[in-house]
C-alpha cells in the first residue's frame, strides 16, 4: 500500500513539474514574441557592406486561387540581388502557364524554370528542387513553399539575421487574413500552439524548424552532401537544421512570420496536415508519444488538477477551470502579439475556434499514432524510427 501511495505521489509531483514548465514556455513565448517579432531593422548600406545574393527555390505543384498573387510578391521584393528558381515536377501541371505569365510580366527579374526534377531520394520535395539547387549561383538559398506570401522587405529582414555564426534563418509559420471559419481555425492554431513552441524554442536555441520559408548558407549544405543528402527523410527541414546545430551553427527566427496564403482552406484538410506533422514528430522523436499529449491544455489541466487535489487537498474542479481560463487568456494575448494588428474575427469566433483546436488535437494525435502511414499528395510513405522514410503502394484514406 505504501509503495502504491509513493507511486501516486510521484506521478502527482511529475505532473505539477510539467505543468509549471509549460507555464514557463507560455511566458517565454510572450517575451520572445514581444522582443523579436515585427521589428524594423535598418538596411545596411550596400557601399559599406554589400548584401549577399539569394537564390530563391520555389517548388510548385498544382494551382489554387491565391497562387498567382502569392508568387507575384516574390517578383516585387525590395532586394538588390536575387534569382527565382521555379521547380515543377510534371510538365503537364497547369502551374507552368501561371509561371510563364509572371516571367513575361516581370522580365527584369532573373528567373529560371526547372521541370521534371531528379530522383535523389524518397522525398518528392527534394527531388523536385534538386535541379534548381544544383543550378543556384548565390551563397544564400531561400527554400520557400508555394503558399507563402512575402512583403517587399521580407527577404531583407531574413538576410539581416544571417550573421557570421548563424547558418539558417527561418520564418515562424503564420497565416494571412482570409475569410471563413476554416481560415480562423488555422490562424488560431498557428498563432497559439505553433507560435508558443516556436518562439520558446528559438529563445532556448532548440531546433523547432519547419521548412516553409528558410534561408540557409549553401556552403554548409555542401559540407554534408548538399540538399540531396536529406532526401531519405520526409521531414528534411528538421534534419538539415539539425545538421547545422550539430556542427555548432545557430539557427534563428527572423522578425516577420511566414504568411501562408493558400487559396484552399478547409477544416478537414488542415486537420489532415496536423495528423501528418504529428506522424513525422513521433518518428523523429519517439518521446513525443508521451510528452506531446501531456502538453495539451485539457489533458495537462486534468492531470495537474488531480495532482493538486492529492498533494495540497485543493478543489480540483476549481483549479481545472482556472487553468483553462488562464491558458485561454495567454493564447489570446500571444495571438494578438503575432498578428500585430486587428484580428479578422471577434472574441466569440476565437472562443469557438480555440475550443475546436484544444478538443480535437488529442484525438488527431491518437489517429496519427495508430495509423503511421503518411499520404503526401498522390504518394504514400511509411516512416521508420529516426525519421527515415520509404514509399509504399497502399493508399491512406483521410
Amino acid at each position: 500500500m505504501n509503495s502504491m501511495l509513493y507511486t501516486l505521489y510521484g506521478f502527482a509531483v511529475f505532473f505539477m513539474v510539467f505543468w509549471s514548465v509549460m507555464w514557463i514556455v507560455h511566458i517565454l513565448a510572450l517575451i520572445a514574441g514581444r522582443w523579436k517579432l515585427h521589428r524594423k531593422l535598418a538596411q545596411v548600406p550596400s557601399y559599406e557592406t554589400p548584401l549577399p545574393g539569394v537564390s530563391i527555390i520555389k517548388p510548385l505543384m498544382g494551382v489554387d486561387p491565391n497562387l498567382f498573387s502569392n508568387l507575384e510578391t516574390f517578383f516585387q521584393l525590395d532586394y538588390p540581388i536575387y534569382e527565382l528558381l521555379f521547380c515543377i515536377e510534371d510538365e503537364q501541371d497547369p502551374v507552368l502557364m501561371l509561371v510563364h505569365k509572371l516571367i513575361d510580366k516581370y522580365p527584369a527579374v532573373e528567373t529560371k524554370l526547372f521541370v521534371g526534377g531528379r530522383g535523389v531520394g524518397v522525398n518528392p520535395k527534394i527531388n523536385n528542387m534538386q535541379p534548381a539547387y544544383e543550378a543556384s549561383k548565390h551563397e544564400l538559398i531561400l527554400i520557400s513553399d508555394s503558399g507563402i506570401r512575402m512583403k517587399e522587405d521580407t527577404l531583407l529582414d531574413m538576410v539581416n539575421y544571417m550573421t557570421d555564426r548563424v547558418g539558417l534563418v527561418h520564418q515562424m509559420p503564420f497565416t494571412c487574413d482570409r475569410e471563413g471559419f476554416a481560415a480562423a481555425y488555422e490562424k488560431i492554431f498557428f498563432g497559439t500552439v505553433q507560435s508558443r513552441m516556436y518562439l520558446a524554442a528559438d529563445l532556448l536555441r532548440i531546433n523547432c524548424h519547419t521548412g516553409m520559408s528558410a534561408l540557409i548558407k549553401k556552403t554548409l549544405l555542401e559540407e554534408v552532401g548538399g540538399l540531396k543528402a536529406f532526401g531519405v527523410y520526409l521531414a528534411e527541414d528538421f534534419f538539415y537544421a539539425k545538421s547545422l546545430t550539430d556542427r555548432g551553427w545557430k539557427i534563428t527566427v527572423c522578425s516577420q512570420p511566414a504568411m501562408q496564403n493558400s487559396g484552399h482552406c478547409e477544416v478537414y484538410t488542415f486537420q489532415a496536415r496536423l495528423r501528418r506533422w504529428a506522424k513525422l514528430r513521433v518518428a523523429m522523436l519517439p518521446t513525443t508519444i508521451v510528452l506531446e499529449p501531456l502538453s495539451e491544455c485539457l489533458i495537462l489541466g486534468a492531470c495537474a488538477s488531480w495532482a493538486v487535489g492529492l498533494l495540497f487537498d485543493w478543489d480540483s474542479l476549481l483549479f481545472y477551470a482556472a487553468h483553462i481560463v488562464l491558458w485561454f487568456m495567454f493564447d489570446w494575448t500571444l495571438l494578438c502579439v503575432v498578428q500585430n494588428g486587428p484580428l479578422p474575427f471577434n472574441l466569440i469566433e476565437f472562443v469557438i475556434g480555440w475550443l475546436l483546436c484544444e478538443t480535437t488535437r488529442p484525438y488527431l494525435f491518437a489517429q496519427a499514432v495508430l495509423d503511421p502511414l503518411i499520404q503526401w499528395r498522390s504518394r504514400v510513405y511509411r516512416l521508420k524510427w529516426g525519421g527515415l522514410a520509404e514509399e509504399v503502394k497502399a493508399k491512406v484514406k483521410y
